[in-house]
């Protein structure tokens, strides 16, 4: 299989967030703003391609009935590590994304890439295929932050484009996520359907 036309398919035609609606609460819970959405999405790319090639390393060595524990494993360890290093280089951010990291280990994203692409591939298709599904779900996260931010406070990654007076506090709120989310979602299955 072609790398590059796995890469576009987890941007595209399997993006996480608008097509697969994968991976929600991280995504409803960390986009109040748009460096939230995309350093959430980073994290979550960074345990995604690490996952993926060692998963698809050790395939053939783990059996059957412990798969998914395994599975789980690896992708425990990846976050505690990515988590640690959060902690001790950017603990603003690692404040801010607070509860949000350790679940990088239940999202359903990972777990399901992990079963349906990286235990069936290579290595290198398996990290291509990380960094397409990673992109394709920091670039949502980051979208979606923008858009709440933007109507919320008229800020994008802290640049005023709007009058503050014009915000809509709801945005910023959890209704927001949702309001934002339905009609990003909508405006991409009309670019799809066109």
């Amino acid at each position: 299989m072609n790398n590059l036309k796995v890469i576009l398919n987890g941007i595209v035609k399997e993006n996480p967030t608008f097509v697969l609606l994968l991976g929600m609460c991280p995504t409803l819970g960390t986009t109040s703003s748009a460096i939230n959405g995309m350093s959430m999405g980073l994290a979550t790319m960074a345990v995604l391609i690490f996952s993926n090639l060692i998963i698809s390393l050790i395939k053939n060595l783990v059996p059957d009935m412990v798969r998914i524990p395994c599975y789980i494993v690896v992708i425990a360890s990846l976050v505690t590590i990515l988590q640690m290093c959060m902690q001790a280089f950017v603990p603003d951010l690692y404040a801010t994304l607070g509860l949000f990291i350790p679940l990088i280990v239940v999202n359903c994203i990972i777990l399901g890439r992990a079963e349906a692409f990286a235990a069936k591939n290579g290595p290198v298709a398996s990290m291509c295929d990380g960094i397409g599904i990673g992109i394709g779900f920091t670039f949502a996260l980051t979208l979606l932050g923008s858009v709440r931010e933007l109507l919320g406070t008229g800020k994008v990654f802290n640049l005023s484009l709007v009058s503050e007076d014009y915000g809509m506090l709801v945005f910023v709120l959890a209704p927001g996520a949702f309001i934002a989310l339905g009609y990003l979602i909508a405006i991409v299955n009309r670019i799809k359907k066109a």
